[in-house]
């Protein structure tokens, strides 16, 4: 009943959205969410990449075309949305002072998943890997975590920084 109140006030005077990762502040971040999303893009590329190799596309290949721009999109403003709450929460200026390359490199984060987003271009997309990976490196460090390097066992089969959680 509440719910259909709400509703109803709702549709007459809307109320503003609001949206948060978490303002408590619940001290969780982790980067493998961002690398994850890149991984993802890159592989949508790679899909991309086989379907533009055909001379045609099928109405179904097209359609496939258009989910997988979709989500190539989608995991672009992931990228960016995982960083800047990492950036934005949990970085702060003892870290800034460790690391000052982090505002440039978050930034340097932000244009190259537009770039990725923008383009059917797996080098910008490892660009961006690149950058992101380096983020984890530095997001690590700071929590005293050593990392280390690996490639991932799924495709797009690229390297990943990972923590050594011993």
């Amino acid at each position: 009943m509440l719910y259909k109140l709400l509703n109803k006030f709702d549709s007459k005077k809307p109320l503003q959205r609001a949206s948060a990762h978490c303002d408590i502040p619940c001290k969780i971040y982790d980067p493998i969410t961002a690398q994850l999303a890149v991984l993802t893009m890159i592989r949508m590329v790679d899909l991309l990449e086989e379907l533009n190799q055909k001379p045609s596309l099928s109405s179904n290949e097209q359609a496939n075309f258009i989910r997988l721009v979709t989500e190539k999109e989608k995991h672009g403003h992931k990228v960016k949305d995982e960083v800047t709450v990492i950036w934005g929460d949990y970085i702060k200026q003892p870290q800034l002072t460790q690391y000052p390359e982090l505002h440039e490199l978050t930034h340097e984060i932000m244009l190259s998943a537009s770039k990725a987003k923008q383009h059917i271009d797996r080098d910008a997309a490892i660009a961006l890997l690149q950058k992101v990976n380096r983020f984890a490196e530095i997001f690590w460090a700071t929590k005293g975590v050593d990392t280390y390097q690996a490639t991932c066992p799924y495709p797009p089969s690229e390297t990943l920084v990972y923590p050594k959680l011993t």
